[in-house]
């Protein structure tokens, strides 16, 4: 890598991107102004599970300023259903229509859409669409869900059990009859949602003239957007862009193509108008995405030192009413990487997933946020038993570096990852035994104190493997371009888009190394599938890995073209000789580098504009196109500490204090490293001590609004301390291996780990989250 290495690879740069945004000139979905738009709102369903009897619009068509009232009936006509059809063992075949035409299965269910010339005229009118329901029976929960009898969310299925699939690995049966002591232990996460600065939305425009749609969207993935979005309108793909221009946030719930979404698109091509859509917060909160939603169980065979002999893993999912991705993804993954940075060889899980009337689930920053918990409370649940010390039952069971690469009983490898070592530096970092000796103190006084530990191995890059594997439609590759103009201008772009990732800095950092330009001067294209090659968008943790990786491979290309050429303009053989260095080519002679009097820009003027002085053979212009399919799976590690401080008395809890140590090889950018390590703490806190979507008997939502589902502040975030390894994966080009989830998962296991440390003295053990007051007073009543 032979860029500057204050601005290269690596560099701490302030993010680029954010000078337009902190003085607001950010250009998202509402700046995108399209004359003449027309505005669309949706009559949603007031009951979790009833028919849908009759559907009356005629007074709605009638009201000042409506264009069109359509149902799922007009919808079925331009659009074809969603099918989630897979082939894996233990998924249903599960159909989707556009807007529902027989029966609503979650409060907030789409049954109509109104399109006005302003949204206030749409949303009167929506109060004049009458439907009539008949109430069936809710099923508000897993257990009703998968209850002998219970009513069916999906009448096409057998039974309420979407997938359920099991693994066994070894022989834990004989493992456990061996076992010095079985040990069991409980997990139940809550259901949660992504809440996005800024809510769902789109703009569509249908150019007749053309046959081509437009559709200005905040995704995270533009191109499979754009796939999916050309198909169910039964149009090819070359009569449909997508646009997404800056967007306020996503954490997963700005993939799919939702109904609303589609039914804008095809209004707009019915009604040869702009139909534009901005959804409410209480729409977000009610029917966008939900997530999380499961219960685990452990089983676990020890010895005395509280080594694992073998494990068990029983995981449920509450997965709503829909499915817009296959329903086995999320809980498989967790029980995929379960057993994360621990030698466990013997193991079995049972995977199951249930529709309720809920709104449906989807990937949240982190599908797989329990692992951690789960896989460290199962360790100090050994010790408890044993009465051992936790570190030291973590100790005896972690793999070292050393000892990889190490194949998990489930097949999935970890290689490059230094779970061990980041242990040891963050114990060393926090102090754990001057911990310990202020913690005796404070219990003496009243004041109950812990501390929590979670190792966490974050599975990151996802390559076309794993996903052949988990029979989700798409690979894992990503794809870029990066071209020098003939002034010597860069430009680069990939099929990512970004939703506060800093992409447009650290991928112009990987490019301005390798071509040794400075990263200002290099302009970063994103999120218009007209421009932007095919890719697999932002999801995961995977962009600074697979969309890094393959700008390196380009600008790589790209550089060799223009030594080439630079050689051939010198009168040498090769290029061997020569490189760049701050957009000039210099010569080695004599053991030093001297300047040859080439610029980078003398080099692309020769490539476009007197392309007869190129070598022969060669094509005029720079540019270079990749594609770049990671392993099927990448893994980075961290440990977090955390220190909290429980009031017995109110059952509120108070983080004192955070330090993480994470290994996630080579960073593009130090500074956007460490800023996302602290908002995926800080989601990850604000999940386990406030965030909880609430429905209760009847299926109604009780927390459709932000006095209800609470969000995290800095009042509640500690300060956070991030101490960086880099341990490379030699498998990617730039040693990069992704981070963005695993600080969710270690939050929500060391948040859970330090509250059930400082209540260790009344015997009791919480195993629910979130981790509200009244929930730790439940536990201690009768003790305190």
């Amino acid at each position: 890598m032979s860029g500057a290495a204050d601005k290269g690879i690596g560099a701490p740069l302030p993010r680029k991107e954010d000078y337009r945004f902190l003085t607001g000139q950010g250009r998202y979905l509402d700046d995108v102004a399209v004359p003449g738009a027309l505005h669309a709102h949706f009559v949603r369903s007031p009951h979790a599970h009833a028919r849908i009897v009759g559907i009356d619009v005629a007074a709605a068509r009638k009201a000042p300023g409506v264009v069109a009232v359509v149902t799922g009936r007009e919808l079925a006509e331009w659009t074809t259903p969603l099918r989630m059809a897979p082939p894996i063992e233990g998924l249903q075949p599960v159909e989707m229509a556009t807007l529902p035409t027989d029966k609503v299965r979650f409060v907030g269910d789409p049954v109509a859409c109104i399109v006005a010339r302003d949204r206030y005229l749409a949303e009167d009118a929506a109060e004049l669409v009458e439907v009539a329901y008949e109430p069936l029976t809710p099923v508000p929960d897993v257990a009703r869900a998968l209850a002998p009898g219970a009513p069916l969310v999906d009448e096409t299925l057998a039974s309420n059990l979407v997938s359920h699939q099991a693994f066994t690995a070894g022989d834990p049966a004989r493992r456990f009859a061996e076992a010095a002591a079985v040990v069991e232990a409980s997990f139940h996460q809550h259901r949660q949602t992504h809440a996005p600065i800024e809510t769902r939305g789109c703009c569509a425009v249908w150019d007749a003239g053309r046959a081509h749609l437009t559709l200005h969207i905040g995704s995270q993935v533009p191109h499979p957007l754009r796939t999916t979005l050309a198909r169910r309108l039964r149009l090819a793909e070359s009569q449909v862009t997508v646009i997404s221009p800056d967007i306020g946030g996503g954490f997963g719930q700005k993939i799919a193509l939702y109904r609303e979404e589609l039914t804008v698109a095809a209004l707009a091509r019915a009604l040869k108008r702009p139909v534009r859509w901005r959804e409410d917060r209480g729409e977000n909160l009610l029917a966008a995405s939900h997530a999380r939603e499961d219960s685990a169980r452990t089983r676990v065979a020890v010895d005395r030192d509280g080594r694992i002999l073998a494990l068990e893993l029983e995981i449920v999912e509450d997965f709503g009413a829909y499915c817009f991705y296959p329903a086995n993804y999320l809980a498989r993954v967790v029980a995929m990487i379960l057993t994360g940075p621990y030698r466990v060889s013997d193991y079995a899980f049972s995977v199951k997933v249930a529709l309720t009337n809920k709104c449906g689930n989807g990937p949240m920053r982190a599908p797989m946020a329990i692992t951690s918990w789960i896989m460290e409370g199962t360790i100090e649940a050994i010790a408890r038993r044993l009465g051992l010390d936790p570190v030291e039952v973590r100790r005896t069971n972690m793999l070292r570096a050393s000892e990889l690469p190490y194949a998990m009983p489930t097949g999935e490898v970890l290689e490059d990852v230094t779970p061990r070592e980041t242990l040891e530096h963050a114990l060393a970092a926090f102090d754990l035994a001057g911990f310990r000796a202020r913690q005796r103190e404070d219990r003496a006084r009243g004041i109950h104190r812990g501390l929590g530990i979670c190792c966490v191995v974050e599975s990151t890059t996802y390559g076309s493997a794993f996903y052949k594997a988990a029979g989700i439609a798409g690979s894992g590759h990503e794809a870029g371009w990066v071209k020098i103009e003939p002034s010597g201008a860069v430009n680069a772009s990939v099929g990512l888009m970004a939703s506060g990732q800093g992409y447009e800095t650290a991928f112009a950092q990987v490019v301005g190394d390798v071509l040794s330009v400075d990263p200002g001067a290099v302009r970063i294209h994103l999120g218009n599938t007209d421009t932007a090659p095919y890719g697999m968008g932002s999801r995961g943790a995977r962009g600074g890995t697979a969309g890094g990786s393959v700008l390196f491979l380009a600008a790589q290309a790209l550089r060799d073209k223009v030594l080439a050429i630079a050689a051939a303009l010198l009168g040498l053989n090769s290029s061997g000789e020569l490189r760049l260095a701050e957009a000039k080519v210099q010569r080695r002679l004599g053991g030093e580098w001297t300047e040859t009097g080439l610029s980078l820009a003398d080099i692309a003027h020769v490539a476009y504009l007197d392309p007869l002085r190129l070598p022969q053979g060669m094509e005029p212009g720079l540019e270079a196109h990749k594609a770049y399919d990671p392993p099927p799976m990448t893994y980075s590690n961290a440990t977090h500490l955390c220190e909290a401080v429980v009031d017995v008395r109110t059952g509120g809890v108070r983080l004192a204090r955070y330090l993480v140590v994470e290994d996630c090889g080579t960073v593009l950018n130090q500074q956007i490293v460490t800023g996302q390590q602290h908002g995926a703490i800080a989601m990850g806190i604000g999940g386990v001590l406030l965030e909880e979507v609430v429905y209760d008997e009847d299926g109604q939502n009780r927390s459709g609004s932000f006095a209800d589902y609470l969000l995290a502040t800095a009042v509640e975030i500690p300060p956070i301390e991030v101490i960086s390894r880099h341990t490379p994966n030699r498998r990617t080009p730039t040693g990069s291996k992704g981070m963005a989830e695993g600080g969710v998962m270690g939050a929500i296991g060391a948040v859970m780990s330090a509250v059930n440390d400082a209540l260790a003295p009344f015997g009791v053990v919480a195993e629910r989250q979130p981790l509200t007051p009244p929930y730790i007073r439940s536990l201690l009543r009768g003790k305190v």
